[in-house]
């Protein structure tokens, strides 16, 4: 009888807990979401576990879990955590659908966010095709979810990222969209995020706001190569908090990949270093390119930190041969050599980056004031760049390879500083002596001049220029420079 009435209990003890189960992004699970976008991870951890002693029956809880996972594998980059972690995915759903809770728009949308984070996290690891089935549920959730609830504006933020990644998926890849009935439109999405950035501030969901323009950078500069944005996108962040770690990276990344070095350096150095942050290697490698850029004499040293304290699979071999560079502007030989041939032997050559930095230590060694006119170019610095290739005689190079790059670099330097018909007549040299050759300088060139003639509304050529870069094959960036190329041909609707 005693195990009967103690049986009783248990079970309308679960059934209680069941039937309470609820949605509340309350105070606690915003700070945890806050201290998440910060890249706090311990201090997420402590206040997630203080709501759920307070609250056992807030689901919100799950869905912050997964936030954890999903950036935490962003810092690390890290397959064998992924490989750990992924199986979570599904038993967060089961929690998440165990109660169905119509009356709250955060039941369909946690599910919804699970899958979009597992998908987007497939996607990086290359797991291609379980990545968009995960995106279609997401999108399918966050539908019905608008229907139901069309004043609920975090679904907006979660529609445009999905309508961003089947928007810009390489075209090795669009058959796998095809295959699940998924499309989308990067402009679009971007257009969503834009006007989700500006309502979100005045709403109740304002907090969702450092997430929109994460989204909103990571896709202007990595998937619209926005390069003259800086000042707009950096505005972006103005209102994140000072003490977040995401702000520093993006801060540092924009200011990197828009050729302003010497703001890079400052953002990425000021980047807090103490123990309640995260680990991201990334910092580390960003820094070692700028101050590379630079031609700081200590470059290596962060390159070398990220190779030591990364655990994935990306820009080792580049970062090897960045400091290979970093060795041979100081005229030491033995160790450029020395890290030329880690950059062959360690590593993978999966990014095209990777790549690159194989073909290149493999390959003769660089004219060093070539390699000085490409490192100020990335960094931004075109009048040192332009200053160091008028006082090269062409008649100097001896390799194709070099000359190629010299008019290649000309060219990028007149058109970088307003000087367009001086970049045509440096691409169509690039083009000429390069176009049959595996480097990228003669498509990329194409693709530039693709570039000034649609900015010149002269579609025709701007077509093809960019069905020039499409035609040449075999080179390195081939996948990027074609997308590129599609894209330039989209436009002038071609």
């Amino acid at each position: 009888m005693l195990r009967k009435t103690i049986l009783l209990v248990l079970i309308l003890f679960v059934s209680r807990l069941t039937a309470f189960a609820h949605f509340d992004f309350n105070d606690n699970c915003v700070d945890a979401y806050h201290a998440i976008m910060r890249l706090k991870f311990a201090e997420a951890r402590q206040i997630i576990q203080r709501e759920k002693q307070a609250d056992p029956n807030n689901k919100v809880t799950i869905l912050l879990e997964n936030y954890l996972d999903y950036y935490g594998l962003i810092a690390s980059d890290c397959k064998s955590d992924y490989e750990k972690l992924k199986d979570r995915k599904s038993e967060r759903l089961a929690l998440l659908e165990d109660d169905n809770q119509d009356s709250s728009p955060y039941y369909l949308f946690c599910q919804a966010e699970v899958y979009l984070q597992w998908g987007l996290i497939k996607g990086r690891f290359g797991d291609y095709f379980s990545s968009a089935l995960d995106l279609r549920k997401a999108d399918g959730l966050l539908k019905e979810n608008a229907k139901k609830f069309p004043t609920f504006l975090p679904d907006r933020k979660s529609l445009a990222v999905i309508q961003i990644v089947f928007g810009s998926l390489p075209s090795n890849l669009k058959s796998i969209a095809r295959l699940v009935g998924m499309s989308g439109n990067t402009q679009t999405g971007v257009k969503q995020l834009e006007a989700l950035r500006k309502e979100l501030p005045d709403s109740k969901y304002s907090f969702f706001n450092n997430e929109v323009i994460f989204f909103l950078c990571q896709t202007s500069i990595d998937i619209l190569h926005k390069e003259n944005d800086y000042d707009e996108l950096i505005s972006y962040l103005q209102g994140m908090d000072d003490q977040s770690l995401l702000k520093t990276y993006l801060q540092g990344y924009i200011a990197e990949k828009t050729a302003h070095n010497d703001d890079a350096i400052k953002f990425l150095e000021a980047a807090p270093k103490s123990s309640e942050y995260a680990v991201v290697p990334e910092i580390d490698y960003l820094l070692g390119n700028a101050r590379l850029n630079r031609m700081d004499t200590d470059a290596y040293v962060d390159l070398l930190k990220y190779v030591k304290e990364y655990r994935g699979v990306n820009y080792i071999k580049d970062a090897y041969m960045k400091t290979a560079y970093c060795f041979f502007l100081q005229d030491n030989q033995d160790k450029y050599y020395y890290y030329a041939k880690l950059a062959r032997t360690e590593g993978y050559a999966i990014d095209e980056k990777d790549k690159e930095a194989l073909r290149e230590a493999g390959d003769a060694r660089p004219d060093l004031n070539l390699l000085k006119v490409r490192v100020s170019f990335d960094g931004g610095y075109y009048d040192k760049a332009l200053a160091i290739l008028k006082s090269i005689k062409t008649y100097s190079l001896g390799l194709l390879r070099d000359k190629i790059i010299y008019y290649y670099y000309l060219g990028r330097v007149y058109d970088k500083t307003g000087q367009p018909n001086d970049a045509i007549v440096n691409y169509t040299q690039a083009i000429n002596m390069g176009k049959v050759t595996s480097y990228y300088y003669a498509a990329n060139a194409a693709f530039c001049m693709g570039r000034l003639f649609e900015q010149r509304k002269d579609n025709d050529k701007a077509a093809y220029y960019y069905q020039m870069a499409l035609d040449m094959k075999s080179h390195e960036y081939q996948s990027s420079i074609d997308n590129d190329a599609k894209a330039g041909l989209r436009r002038v609707g071609k």
